[in-house]
């Protein structure tokens, strides 16, 4: 007989207790929901060693914190938090802290509203987002005025469960919430068919059968329907009895109010055995509308696995070398959960096997699928020194690594975290389409009572069943599934083509752009500049490099890496460093001020004009640094960029689409004309500051053009910030990325032409959703008014409405 006791405290497990826990592989049932937060917090921390190896058991949270339980007071212990709350971005203030949760008990897009509602009430929270097709939410709240158990607690008192959110856990409720529906379906089903079993002899007889039969017959389809009315029916009556007590009106209300009024007008008139009965209809109609709920499930929870293939992409365990090198000859090393993973620690991964980690290649060469994360579909050589990704797949040859960042600083982490944000936000469509779908409701509900008493004048028999259609029949959920169903499929099938979408916005924006606007270094070229000449003025021109080395020493643009690369260290420390965005750098060297930057900005510390011998270099086409200080002109380096291989099918593809094309540049107007040249693009603009390029974009934006402005650098974020939608090179710098829309992966620019055609694709396919769900509405209502429609072909209808748009939205997943 299987072990009863609870695998963490010992205790009995109590019937019908469902709190299993995966550890070292194997499933454990715990008593309590106390017990299983506190081993899945152990087994997420990388502590599963603790249950092979301690010699009592703990005292149990379902005695000693009962209360605390009760009161959700578990999640705010910090052990459990360090998987899933984390400081928000952004934050006006160190004490507002996000937590990722998934929501279980959603079933409509009323749902979201009444939980978004009823959490932003609440004193401390500061906003949340539920995102109805994955059903995960994005809370933040200040941890000085409300804890989060305040805000599960909250939750949970409106009939809803929240918990942390973890691939895992997703799924598990994913599994049962199709398993319970299921079930639903089954006995709504087997209900119908036996009631309509009695029901066709009655319409057969057509009036011939006896009082005492039909009797008969009427109390057999009731006992029948009894299942599929306290079971199958049970989720509408709960949600429409939950909103009700909130003084709200959800989308189940009409549901519940159509099943229960016919349901009740039956039970009345088989226990006086008089009137009509609508038996069978109630059993068909709730399996009809069940049936397409079911549908529409599979198709949503498809359309959220897109999304959600991120979170599966870091494996459970990894093989860790702790001798490397010494013990190299031991293949096997030692199988860890990566969670146990630290910076430092040596990793093995054979062919085949995930990368646990971001880290870097120390032995071995192979190649690396990172399809998955940069929407490269071949795969890239990786040998000694190369950076290897965390959620790629090693595919050819056994790589030793060294890990550099571990769990939330990994970039698939970081790739999550943008999804989520932009999973969470609402766009401008959704929002107005939830605000038309909850006045509908009750613009439905006052024109189902006045047309029933419009038939209860000109015919009672059929005023009941009229007034069941007229509710049934409508579908506000389509209204509220139209846009936020394709956007979630549109966000994961431009992340397979190495687009990643950040903000809610982004699609909508991107599909309306008319004109791209590219910054010119690291964006249309590598980034990677080469010294071509340094022309000192005063001096030696290794002291010039040395010198320009100092100044620019921490600093991540491609030209500071480019005289770091080539300046000896003379041993000069520059202090009191302060950049000028677009312009250069100043500093102190042994006390003196010094400039690097472009001349313009070089000659505001001497007042001094460019040599003429020097200014053919400075008007040329390659990037010219200047360097200089209170005596006057130091050197001039001039440096060189390649262009991208790419970028000229890209501008070739836009053009092709329609989009005007401009390069701002803060580099010499020269070198942005020859980029320009070589790419077709007649408006480049170069020797532009942060400001210039802030109010040519505006000027463009006042023109009535939509912008989006294409960046990869520091310098890049204020017009990133400006424009309707900004894109960032997944390689740039980290402040671009996170305030950009939409980041390139893979740094390849070809990925921005399909991904607009794709962008714009999901508008039309929203606007077709919006306009067939307002065209069923205004049609289906109207000839339910008038008798046309029977209840049962009203569950048809307002199931298929909202299959009808999941499916359109599942095109987008087609290349």
């Amino acid at each position: 007989m299987a072990d009863q006791s609870c695998y963490h405290c010992g205790l009995p497990i109590p019937a019908g207790a469902d709190f299993p826990v995966e550890i070292d592989q194997t499933r454990r049932e715990m008593c309590c929901a106390g017990c299983q937060a506190v081993a899945q917090a152990i087994v997420g921390n990388g502590l599963g060693d603790y249950y092979r190896h301690r010699d009592a058991l703990p005292e149990s949270p379902r005695e000693a914190l009962p209360q605390v339980l009760a009161d959700f007071g578990l999640f705010d212990h910090p052990d459990v938090q360090k998987n899933f709350v984390r400081r928000a971005e952004g934050a006006a203030g160190e004490h507002e802290r996000e937590a990722a949760l998934i929501l279980e008990g959603i079933t409509c897009a009323a749902c979201v509203w009444l939980n978004e509602s009823h959490v932003r009430r609440q004193p401390g929270v500061t906003s949340v987002d539920i995102n109805y097709t994955t059903r995960r939410a994005r809370v933040r709240w200040d941890q000085r005025a409300t804890r989060l158990s305040a805000i599960l607690e909250a939750i949970s008192t409106i009939g809803y469960r929240a918990h942390p959110y973890d691939i895992g856990r997703a799924e598990e409720l994913a599994q049962k919430e199709r398993k319970t529906a299921l079930w639903r379906l089954f006995v709504a089903g087997f209900g119908m068919m036996q009631v309509m079993m009695y029901a066709v002899p009655v319409y057969l007889a057509d009036g011939d059968m006896t009082p005492d039969i039909e009797q008969l017959m009427r109390w057999a389809s009731l006992i029948l329907t009894l299942p599929v009315i306290g079971y199958s029916a049970a989720p509408f009556f709960v949600s429409a009895w939950r909103d009700l007590k909130l003084q709200r009106v959800g989308m189940d209300v009409p549901v519940a109010l159509g099943v229960g009024a016919a349901f009740a007008a039956s039970v009345w008139a088989t226990l006086i055995a008089a009137g009509e009965v609508y038996f069978d209809s109630v059993t068909m109609f709730v399996f009809f509308l069940l049936s397409g709920r079911y549908l529409e499930m599979m198709a949503r929870q498809r359309a959220a696995r897109s999304v959600e293939t991120l979170a599966r992409a870091i494996p459970a365990f990894a093989t860790r070398l702790s001798g490397w090198p010494g013990n190299a000859g031991e293949a096997d090393g030692e199988r860890v959960a990566v969670a146990r993973l630290n910076v430092g620690d040596t990793v093995q991964v054979k062919p085949g096997e995930t990368i646990p980690a971001d880290g870097r290649v120390l032995d071995g060469a192979s190649a690396a699928d990172e399809s998955l994360l940069t929407g490269e579909s071949r795969p890239v050589p990786k040998r000694v020194g190369d950076a290897l990704i965390g959620g790629s797949v090693n595919t050819a040859s056994p790589l030793v690594m060294r890990i550099e960042r571990v769990g939330e600083s990994t970039r698939v982490a970081a790739i999550q975290r943008l999804m989520e944000r932009a999973a969470a936000e609402k766009p401008r469509l959704v929002e107005m389409a939830d605000r038309v779908a909850g006045r509908f409701i009750v613009a439905l509900l006052l024109l189902a009572v006045a047309t029933a008493l419009a038939w209860w004048w000109l015919d009672p028999s059929r005023a009941l069943w009229i007034f069941v259609a007229v509710l049934v029949v409508s579908c506000p959920c389509a209204l509220s599934l139209a846009t936020p169903a394709a956007l979630t499929v549109a966000t994961g099938a431009l992340a397979a083509r190495g687009v990643l979408v950040t903000r809610g916005h982004a699609i909508e924006a991107l599909a309306r752009a008319d004109r791209f606007i590219f910054d010119k270094t690291g964006t249309l070229t590598v980034g990677q500049m080469d010294l071509v000449e340094v022309n000192p003025v005063r001096g030696e021109a290794g002291f010039a490099l040395s010198t320009a080395a100092a100044l620019e020493r921490g600093s991540e643009h491609p030209i500071a890496r480019a005289l770091i690369a080539g300046g000896a260290d003379a041993g000069l420390v520059a202090s009191s460093v302060r950049a000028t965005a677009g312009a250069g750098v100043e500093g102190l060297i042994d006390g003196r001020p010094w400039r690097l930057g472009r001349p313009e900005f070089v000659a505001a510390i001497h007042g001094l004009a460019v040599p003429l011998e020097f200014e053919s270099k400075v008007g040329a086409g390659d990037t010219v640094v200047a360097l200089g200080n209170a005596d006057g002109w130091q050197a001039f380096f001039r440096l060189s960029d390649s262009l991208r291989s790419e970028a000229s099918a890209m501008t070739a593809g836009l053009s092709a689409a329609g989009i005007k094309l401009s390069i701002f540049s803060g580099d010499a107007t020269a070198a942005a004309k020859r980029v320009g040249a070589a790419l077709g693009i007649a408006d480049a603009r170069g020797g532009l500051s942060p400001e210039d390029k802030h109010a040519a974009l505006k000027a463009l934006q006042d023109a009535g053009e939509t912008v989006a402005m294409v960046g990869d650098g520091v310098n890049d974020a204020p017009v990133l910030a400006r424009a309707q939608v900004s894109i960032a090179m997944g390689g740039g710098a980290d402040l671009a990325r996170a305030n950009a829309d939409v980041v390139l992966l893979g740094n390849d620019l070809r990925a921005l032409p399909p991904g607009l055609a794709l962008a714009r694709r999901t508008v039309r396919i929203v606007k077709q959703n919006l306009v067939w769900a307002f065209a069923y509405n205004f049609l289906a209502i109207p000839l339910a008014m008038a008798g046309w429609v029977t209840p049962w072909m009203a569950g048809i209808g307002m199931s298929a409405s909202s299959l009808l748009v999941v499916l359109n939205a599942l095109r987008l997943q087609r290349r």
